[in-house]
């Protein structure tokens, strides 16, 4: 069963992942961003983290709809609000729970992601978070069949796999829209956040 502990669990191994990946982040997100992904993520993640770490709330619907407005304060940048947008998704689904079986927590990431898809107005193709988010949540909801440990490292599989293909979009999206013929060949740095919260994820569940 997963509650809030598995949660903070998991939380605390992308905010690892966020933290070594951070200059990288600023490096890709400096071709066609503000140069801040980095940094956003970083510190969005280690102050969700804190938060998670120091809550008494049970209800993982109350305990995501926090940790939502949490992220959104603590990474003022697109890509924060758009990983509030999936919190609040996944607030939604597990609302009045306290524990969930693996196949709630797999539907509710999918249902978070589908949440950034009608808020933000996008869907994969279009050189976004969502080319690594969308594969990965799928990949954990259709092998919620295996141990959660095997499903999270073939759902990190898909993620990255998913964020490669972005080399080869155009952007619709953000300032990389302006030069969108450029954008192509170049990997987004936005799609290699949903690669490491897939990964992180797999971390956890295989440490």
């Amino acid at each position: 069963m997963f509650s809030r502990t598995t949660l903070a669990g998991a939380v605390a191994s992308i905010s690892t992942l966020m933290t070594q990946n951070r200059d990288y982040l600023v490096q890709l997100d400096q071709v066609n961003g503000d140069g801040d992904l980095g940094i956003s993520m970083d510190d969005g993640f280690r102050a969700l983290s804190a938060s998670l770490e120091a809550s008494t709330e049970d209800d993982l619907g109350q305990l995501l709809r926090a940790s939502a407005k949490v992220f959104n304060q603590s990474a003022p940048s697109s890509l924060g609000t758009i990983i509030s947008f999936a919190l609040m998704g996944m607030a939604k689904a597990l609302r009045g729970k306290t524990e969930a079986e693996f196949a709630e927590i797999a539907q509710a990431l999918l249902e978070g992601v589908h949440n950034i898809m009608v808020k933000a107005e996008s869907k994969p193709g279009e050189k976004t978070i969502l080319d690594a988010l969308v594969p990965g949540a799928e990949a954990l909801l259709a092998h919620v069949g295996l141990a959660p440990a095997e499903a999270a490292k073939l759902a990190a599989d898909a993620a990255a796999e998913g964020s490669e293909a972005t080399k080869q979009m155009v952007a619709v999206h953000g300032r990389a829209a302006y030069s969108a013929a450029r954008s192509v060949g170049i990997l987004d740095g936005g799609s290699v956040v949903g690669r490491l919260i897939f990964e992180g994820i797999a971390d956890y569940l295989n440490a």
